[in-house]
């Protein structure tokens, strides 16, 4: 572990935050919202102090390029601090806005790692922190580190390493030779794919402000709306269907939808394993939900079809947005709904949880083990897409849900226990754990805030978020005796 190679790289990223942190001046200037500027510019020049500060910290001067050789477990730690630092400069501004050191980690937290889980009860506030509610969203949705490597030459071959401990999934699959123009791709899609969406919303009667930040929000898997609300505070069946069809796409591998934007062929959707189980799971529990509300919540037919694929998309996908309140619904209906929030999203989309591809993995595991069980001598191999998954992954996937529903365990008892709820322990475990946002229940539910909760369980939910956002395995790793093995 070489220190300055950490110091180095956290250098680099704390200061692009911090020119990203003056983005919101241009809202606050052109909503004449001048008591706004104060927070971001010393938001700014607080993340340009740490991160030039950060760059002086060694005696000896290490060249930018010696990152291209930075290992695996340096990589590890960057992408883990990275994510703790970035939430907390991200959480600053709402410092000014009247909000307690607790509830402005919380929402800033919230905010970078998409999950959408909010304190606020007043939305009663200035447009210039309502957008950068939204923008933190829309930053972290893609993955700080995914952004840098997109943005920074420093990081042309460094990004390697700390783009898959970013996003350790079941795959790492990419599609251009060099590092940096994939996640440069990505990133063009995604802000492709905002533009048009802000864009449908404002054509189908949005106001601009409002356009935008539900696009940020949507794209990103975030939920964060400037409408006290959500969605459903623009009372419009047209929107629903732009912010559905929008939370699909973010739920969606962006490496397979640049393939199908590039080669021009729609049929590849269908040919991903992955997509295709997303698109089926979505479907049968949108039609199982559907029917309760059709048949217990007397919905007309296209009202129940609507609200179902709304909210099993929202929660499948980690987005947390509401059509409606689903608070309100049949003990049925919400039984259905917590078991979305462990479906999760495809590997390589801006959602957070489990993965459909790791779902994928484990039932062909345990496929295999059983017919293994009747014919011993048998030798299978398991393949996602034609490709067999190495035993390695295999095992790391194992481990990874073994720990996600670990986690989510210790973390349900803990809550239900300081705040005597149940209900809001269960829900508000895998709701900050899988990035989601809302839970089940008057407090944490659809239209409800987290901020009634006591400080403890605010912290607890806080760690979660960063733990969930990491995806678990780049957090354990830290605690291994190993990994700190420290060099100057």
């Amino acid at each position: 572990m070489r220190i300055s190679y950490i110091t180095n790289a956290l250098s680099l990223i704390l200061k692009d935050i911090g020119l990203v942190a003056f983005i919101p001046i241009i809202v606050a200037l052109y909503y004449h919202d001048f008591n706004s500027i104060l927070p971001f510019m010393t938001t700014g020049f607080l993340s340009l102090f740490i991160g030039i500060l950060f760059g002086k910290l060694q005696k000896k001067a290490y060249a930018e390029d010696s990152l291209n050789d930075i290992k695996r477990s340096e990589a590890l730690l960057v992408v883990s601090l990275s994510w703790l630092i970035v939430g907390l400069i991200v959480s600053v501004p709402f410092l000014f806005y009247g909000f307690t050191p607790i509830n402005a980690l919380f929402e800033g937290v919230s905010g970078i790692t998409t999950t959408g889980a909010t304190i606020l009860q007043n939305f009663d506030l200035p447009k210039t922190i309502m957008f950068w509610r939204s923008f933190t969203q829309w930053l972290g949705g893609m993955g700080i580190i995914v952004l840098f490597v997109a943005i920074l030459p420093q990081f042309a071959v460094a990004g390697r390493q700390m783009f898959f401990a970013e996003a350790p999934g079941p795959t790492e699959d990419k599609f251009t030779p060099r590092i940096k123009n994939t996640a440069s791709a990505l990133w063009i899609i995604y802000a492709g794919l905002t533009f048009v969406c802000a864009l449908s919303l404002w054509l189908v009667g949005m106001n601009p402000f409002d356009a935008i930040c539900n696009a940020l929000s949507t794209l990103s898997a975030g939920g964060f709306s400037p409408n006290a609300l959500g969605i459903a505070g623009y009372g419009s069946n047209a929107v629903c269907w732009i912010i559905i069809f929008f939370m699909f796409i973010s739920g969606a591998s962006f490496v397979l939808q640049s393939r199908v934007i590039t080669r021009k062929k729609l049929s590849l959707f269908w040919k991903s394993e992955e997509f295709r189980g997303y698109a089926g799971i979505i479907t049968f529990i949108s039609l199982v939900v559907a029917a309760i509300l059709f048949v217990q919540q007397h919905y007309d037919i296209m009202h129940a079809i609507r609200a179902s694929i709304f909210q099993v998309l929202s929660l499948a996908t980690s987005t947390g947005a509401a059509s409606e309140d689903f608070q309100l619904w049949t003990l049925d209906a919400k039984i259905v709904l917590f078991i979305t929030m462990f479906v999760s999203s495809c590997s390589g989309s801006a959602g957070g949880g489990l993965k459909i591809a790791r779902w994928i993995l484990i039932f062909k595991y345990i496929k295999n083990e059983l017919y293994k069980i009747l014919h011993p001598k048998a030798v299978m191999a398991i393949k996602i897409d034609n490709r067999v998954v190495q035993p390695e992954v295999i095992r790391q996937t194992i481990f990874f849900a073994c720990c996600f529903f670990g986690l989510w365990g210790v973390t349900a008892i803990t809550l239900a226990v300081i705040e005597q709820n149940f209900t809001l322990g269960l829900t508000a475990s895998i709701s900050a754990i899988g990035d989601i946002g809302p839970g089940l229940g008057d407090i944490v539910g659809p239209m409800g805030s987290f901020a009634p909760l006591k400080t403890l369980s605010k912290l607890i939910i806080i760690l979660n978020m960063l733990i969930g956002r990491l995806e678990i395995i780049p957090f354990l790793v830290l605690f291994h005796k190993d990994f700190w093995t420290i060099k100057k």
